[in-house]
């Protein structure tokens, strides 16, 4: 019987520590930003010290000479949304809308209608580190679109 919970206590730790590993990363990823890449990595750094910073790539490729070039790309959507109220009170309370309940003016006209707009902007961010011979970071480019 101990046994038994002591492999389900292991169980519940292992995965509670894979589950906070699993989310750093996600945290990483998710915070890459043109500002961090800018501010975090030097001409000069190691590839382990990129990774560390600004977690795994999207793309890894090797020029004609064998050097590495990491590709990071982010598209991010960010909704909008403009709500316009419309609305309808009668009589005494002077058309203001559920005036007229709190009052409790039984029998007048009252509704509420809310409509609005939806607009959706996409963002890209593409940062592209080159590397050396010596796998130390060698440029720093970078492109920004909205769409």
């Amino acid at each position: 019987m101990r046994t038994i919970i002591l492999l389900l206590l292991l169980m519940f730790v292992g995965g509670c520590i894979s589950t906070a590993e699993k989310e750093q990363n996600a945290s990483n990823e998710r915070e890459m930003t043109l500002g961090r890449a800018q501010k975090e990595i030097r001409v000069g750094m190691s590839q382990a010290d990129v990774a560390a910073a600004l977690g795994s790539p999207n793309i890894v490729s090797k020029d004609s000479e064998g050097n590495e070039s990491w590709i990071y790309d982010k598209i991010a959507t960010q909704v909008s949304y403009a709500r316009d109220t419309g609305g309808v009170a009668g009589g005494a309370a002077g058309g203001v809308p559920g005036v007229g309940w709190l009052l409790g003016l039984a029998g007048q006209a009252q509704y509420s209608k809310s409509t609005g707009t939806e607009t959706q902007t996409q963002r890209a961010l593409t940062v592209v580190i080159k590397f050396d011979e010596k796998s130390l970071v060698k440029t720093l480019s970078y492109h920004t679109s909205r769409f």
